[in-house]
């Protein structure tokens, strides 16, 4: 059973997705659910602190950590959810989870923030594309990124002025800054691969 971590924002769609991919999720922030996942979606919409504080106000930290860390249980952060993985964020003053070495900076480029709308990977070989054609294309919309201090962690890049880490893995951990839920038959693919690694 994957379990979409609620704190907020397009827990929905994402379930909606999985469910048309014949993948079976329930939608919590209880933390019963969360211990006795197979793997672990974190979404997430708007702000990295207003994300934080839903995390703590959960009370999600410690089994968070447990099943991540200690268990290593796969978990996919999506959008704002791959930025919480980091240690901090520009747009905030709250600590994130910590468990990349990197941060979550504003766009530095002269094109429109935020970032929005379909565009491409350059990407490393990875189960998470396993059966992707290389013309793919993800929904994206955001206008903060996260930039990793070990590049192994970048496992794809997108460019929007200058290139940024779009997939990012450690290990269990993978984040996607794109909308895999609105992102057609490739964001199929993607979460279909995720269920599988």
């Amino acid at each position: 059973m994957i379990t979409i971590i609620d704190i907020g924002g397009n827990v929905g769609s994402i379930s909606n997705m999985l469910k048309r991919v014949g993948l079976k999720s329930k939608i919590s922030s209880d933390a019963n659910d969360i211990e006795i996942a197979d793997r672990l979606i974190l979404p997430g919409v708007g702000a990295f602190d207003s994300g934080m504080k839903e995390i703590h106000s959960k009370n999600l930290i410690e089994v968070l950590a447990k099943k991540v860390l200690t268990e290593r249980t796969p978990i996919l952060g999506v959008c704002l959810g791959m930025q919480l993985f980091t240690k901090r964020s520009e747009e905030g003053v709250l600590p994130g989870l910590g468990w990349i070495d990197a941060e979550t900076i504003r766009f530095r480029t002269n094109l429109r923030i935020p970032h929005m709308g379909w565009n491409t990977l350059n990407r490393k070989d990875q189960p998470i594309f396993r059966n992707m054609p290389k013309s793919e294309r993800f929904y994206f919309v955001h206008s903060y990124h996260v930039m990793c201090n070990d590049e192994s962690n970048v496992i794809a890049t997108t460019n929007y002025g200058y290139d940024f880490a779009s997939v990012i893995q450690k290990e269990n951990i993978i984040g996607v800054q794109f909308h895999p839920e609105k992102s057609h038959r490739f964001g199929m693919t993607l979460l279909k691969n995720f269920s599988e690694i």
